[in-house]
């Protein structure tokens, strides 16, 4: 008898693999990074072969920590960091080079030009999202002209192109399956997510053949089962959503005007607009959430580019900090941020700014300025790219009566606390933080018959912990206030300062 849930969740630093029970608890779990490429400024890459292997590995792992078997394992669910865009030889699984990553801004100037071109609108209408490099058309396009052999290759029907998601169920299967499902298939800016299919004009238009796209797929059915010699046995995977998404299922967030935020490398606040979808005029994102059997779910996101990655940054750069979790106690040293303000827009700003050009800025400095306030203000910088985010929620017309939180930067009281002070409403962490990994869990289980339907989910959903704002107003008004004359100076940035001196 089945009796787990084997969840994939690959994200931007790390591959993991978590295996849920029936009651949503993780009973073994397992996790690996992987090295991080940057070529050139503005440049991140990925080997998709470590992606592969990485993941292989902890689920390997998993399985043997638990010591189970693959009979015991119901389903496979995976989720993953979406926009980064893989190409492969469909003949022999071999990628043509490393992956480009949502980080990466080489595309940029190419962005730019489509925008110059009057383009941004109709991408908007048909994909729900806004030009910019962030997304995987322009890294597809980037591809078949700078990889060697790629067009000629993707014109004879030999190559193929996917997001992470696609790359792991072409492997897990022995090469067997080309998909994706239509959550990360609405994040490359090729998707119509109205007539839900690869938009026909964006593709010729971008001059992508459509041969090298994955079939879309729902986010919740059995696609195939794992190669069996991987696990001892075969693996019926039946779920995959992109990590966001995923991470909004497992917060049980059902109901249109619900909304998490998932603390990870980035920051990414996502709203739940049920199936119609709603036409931001402030800058944010529409996208599909996930369909099941029942319906296909809309929501509203806003991504912030840099959030655990400004913790990572101060780590293994600035090294004011041996590890990450040291950040709460060394910003817990002072009473504020002593009139320090850090935008970290390291990769330039995302929603609802979308500036590619604004570079990452630290101000107010002083001779009293400490590791300290360095710390608190990046802590608070986290906080006050969610609030911008919410900000332009509340201006479309939709009001949060609460915020449910999750990932690695979630469990950080100080944290939890600033962000609920600073948008004046509950924040709300649940017993499972591990909420993207539980989505693809409950994705893959509804599938197969291990949950029942979502009204299950909601009954196992806990809170851990609430976070009600304290702040005086005018403390919450003057951290805004510094924050919106930081953002203005990091914006266009690279414009007009692109040399290194």
């Amino acid at each position: 008898m089945s009796t787990y849930v084997l969840a994939l969740d690959q994200g931007t630093t790390s591959s993991r693999a978590i295996l849920f029970n029936q009651n949503s608890e993780p009973v073994a779990f397992a996790q690996q990074e992987f090295q991080q490429y940057f070529p050139q400024p503005g440049w991140v890459e990925h080997n998709p072969v470590e992606i592969w292997q990485s993941q292989l590995d902890v689920c390997k792992r998993v399985i043997a920590k638990a010591r189970i078997s693959a009979k015991t394992i119901a389903a496979i669910g995976i989720t993953n960091q979406r926009e980064t865009s893989i190409i492969w030889n469909k003949k022999n699984g071999k990628p043509l080079g490393n992956a480009i990553v949502w980080q990466d801004r080489r595309t940029s100037d190419f962005i730019d030009q489509l925008k110059q071109d009057s383009y941004e609108r109709q991408f908007q209408l048909k994909t729900g999202l806004l030009l910019d490099s962030y997304f995987s058309a322009g890294k597809l396009v980037w591809l078949l002209e700078n990889v060697a052999g790629a067009r000629t290759m993707a014109e004879r029907g030999n190559l193929v192109f996917g997001t992470v998601d696609s790359w792991l169920a072409f492997n897990l299967t022995g090469g067997q399956e080309h998909i994706t499902d239509v959550s990360n298939a609405s994040r490359t800016q090729l998707y119509n997510i109205h007539q839900r299919c690869w938009d026909d004009e964006i593709l010729q238009l971008l001059n992508i053949p459509h041969s090298v796209l994955p079939a879309v797929k729902s986010s919740s059915e059995i696609y195939a089962e794992t190669d069996s010699d991987l696990f001892g046995g075969p693996i019926p995977i039946a779920g995959i959503a992109g990590d966001q998404q995923a991470a909004l299922y497992g917060q049980a967030c059902f109901q249109p005007g619900q909304a998490k935020s998932t603390f990870g490398t980035g920051c990414f606040l996502m709203l739940n607009t049920g199936q119609s979808p709603l036409d931001s005029q402030n800058k944010l994102l529409t996208t599909i959430a996930w369909q099941s059997t029942k319906s296909l779910d809309y929501a509203l996101e806003g991504s912030v580019f840099m959030a655990g990655a400004i913790v990572q940054w101060l780590r293994d750069e600035l090294h004011i900090l041996k590890t990450a979790a040291e950040i709460e106690p060394l910003a817990s040293t002072v009473k504020n941020n002593g009139g320090v303000c850090f935008v970290p827009a390291f990769t330039g700003l995302g929603a609802p700014h979308w500036d590619q050009s604004a570079r990452g800025a630290l101000l107010g400095l002083t001779r009293g300025s400490n590791a300290g306030h360095i710390a608190r203000a990046a802590l608070e910088a986290i906080a006050l790219q969610v609030f911008d985010v919410v900000d332009a929620i509340r201006k479309d017309g939709k009001q949060l009566t609460e915020l449910r939180v999750d990932g690695g930067a979630a469990n950080n009281d100080l944290l939890m606390q600033i962000q609920a002070d600073l948008l004046g409403i509950p924040v709300i962490r649940p017993m499972v933080t591990e909420t993207t990994a539980l989505g693809a869990a409950y994705l893959a289980g509804v599938a197969t018959g291990y949950w029942s339907d979502q009204s299950e989910i909601v009954d196992l959903w806990r809170e851990d912990k609430r976070f009600e704002p304290t702040m005086p107003e005018e403390d919450r008004q003057r951290l805004l206030d510094m924050w919106y004359g930081g953002v203005e100076r990091s914006k266009y940035w690279d414009t007009v300062n692109n040399q290194s001196c």
